[in-house]
């Protein structure tokens, strides 16, 4: 299966690679998008659960790096639960 990484950017300005086992991500998120904090959870619960259950579909086993990407993901957005309408950035795609 293709992999590919996404580059994300928290509210304060931190960069992170985000690790995706499917293209799917590219269904979601938009280089240059700019998404509100809940958008981009709900996005990247959709998008990692797709690509978990492909990798599930053509294996027999789910996909415990994208799971633990979405888990890595809602942690760090939990440290922006009080601030005023945050966003998060995809920067880019590498495939």
């Amino acid at each position: 299966m293709p992999e590919m990484r996404f580059v994300i950017r928290w509210p304060d300005g931190e960069e992170v690679s985000c690790y995706s086992p499917s293209l799917v991500i590219k269904d979601y998120f938009a280089p240059g998008g700019c998404y509100s904090l809940a958008d981009f959870l709900e996005r990247s619960r959709t998008a990692l659960n797709i690509a978990s259950d492909r990798v599930e579909a053509r294996y027999g086993v789910p996909c415990s790096r994208a799971l633990g990407q979405l888990h890595d993901i809602e942690v760090h957005a939990r440290r922006f639960a009080d601030t005023p309408a945050p966003t998060v950035t995809c920067i880019t795609f590498v495939e």
